[in-house]
């Protein structure tokens, strides 16, 4: 089996989002005995898993239509997924986008014209189900393309891109001899529970999970290649998980930021990429969080306190992360201010940044009116 393809789905039957997916993997222009496509349905409340078995039992040669009975979020899917994974590739799309027919077959092609064993390309964003070009997104760069040495490895550190658009060789992401396992049987509601096999690969009962993972599989990988082109469709809409916010959703960036941090101690490469890591934990845990709770404290109760954990947890891990190389090409001079003024007194910080943020509303109110 030259690829699988792994599809997490939870909820994804409004508006044909997970036809749409489905429609574009079923379609693809490499021969039907080449690829398989294993949908995980992670214990949706609608009628996903209805619809992933009309696609099985229309195509039950190489689809695969499986039941989570207990959601674990998409890296307990996609662990799910790769158990049973037999492909020398593996691919990962989310259920709500879609991609051109000949998107795996064009980059298999460049795999193997090349002996590149990672390969990407950019992304149409996109709100409406359609073929039409939209708003691209250059997922990487030339410069990070060919043999990977040390320089080409930070510039993928410090920005990987997206996961689902690139295909990755087997052993990147799962490490030989590894073997699945069964959960234990769990009781739920006096019932008896049984869940599929797994491979551990992803952490579960989290958002972001990609992120606690991609350094290492960056680091796997010995040549990594690009199509400048787009050809996968990344759908925005309400709902997806990057437009959400919630405490639950900045807990678990916080939580993919440390991860990300003891992959890198446990896989014994923190210190030769030092301030990559340190800038991408910067970003991931603590600014992204940081900029996302405060516009928005009726999302996140008790903000003034979850804000100022926050910034006492970065200050302890990377004390000096404002003198980070990175830091100071990369972020913008009214963000370190703020952040600069968090450092120093959290009051001080919170009770400006509320000003301000009021401040910018009321102007706005009235050049509208």
């Amino acid at each position: 089996m030259k690829l699988s393809i792994i599809v997490p789905v939870y909820n994804q039957a409004a508006d044909d989002k997970l036809k749409w997916c489905l429609d574009s993997l079923v379609s693809q222009t490499l021969p039907k005995d080449q690829y398989e496509i294993i949908a995980v349905d992670d214990s949706s409340t609608d009628d996903s898993f209805k619809i992933m078995q009309e696609y099985e039992q229309k195509a039950p040669s190489y689809f695969h239509a499986i039941h989570s009975p207990v959601n674990h979020h998409q890296g307990g899917a996609k662990n799910i997924g790769l158990a049973i994974a037999k492909g020398d590739w593996i691919g990962f799309i989310d259920a709500d986008d879609w991609v051109t027919p000949d998107f795996y077959e064009r980059l298999i092609s460049k795999a193997e014209d090349t002996g590149a064993d990672m390969v990407g390309c950019d992304y149409h964003l996109t709100d409406e189900h359609s073929f039409k070009i939209g708003q691209i997104v250059h997922n990487n760069t030339k410069d990070q393309t060919g043999i990977l040495d040390r320089d080409r490895y930070k510039r993928l550190i410090l920005d990987t891109g997206s996961l689902v658009v690139k295909i990755y060789k087997r052993d990147i992401i799962i490490p030989k001899g590894m073997k699945p396992s069964k959960p234990p049987v769990k009781v739920r509601d006096g019932r008896e529970v049984e869940e599929p096999y797994r491979l551990h690969i992803f952490p579960e009962d989290i958002f972001y999970e990609d992120n606690a993972v991609s350094n290492s599989w960056i680091l796997r990988a010995t040549h990594f290649e690009y199509i400048e082109e787009p050809l996968y469709y990344y759908y925005q809409h309400d709902n997806s998980t990057v437009h959400t916010i919630s405490k639950k959703n900045l807990e678990d960036r916080m939580t993919a930021g440390r991860m990300l941090l003891m992959e890198a101690i446990k896989e014994g490469y923190i210190e030769d990429y030092r301030a990559e890591i340190e800038f991408q934990y910067t970003v991931l845990f603590y600014i992204n969080t940081l900029f996302s709770a405060m516009p928005r404290q009726q999302h996140v109760k008790g903000c003034y306190n979850f804000t100022r954990k926050l910034g006492r947890e970065m200050k302890r891990t990377f004390p000096g992360f404002e003198k980070n190389v990175y830091y100071e090409k990369r972020i913008n001079a009214e963000e370190k201010k703020l952040i600069h003024m968090q450092m120093r007194s959290h009051f001080c910080f919170f009770i400006y940044y509320r000003l301000l943020w009021f401040y910018r509303n009321l102007r706005k109110r009235f050049s509208n009116a």
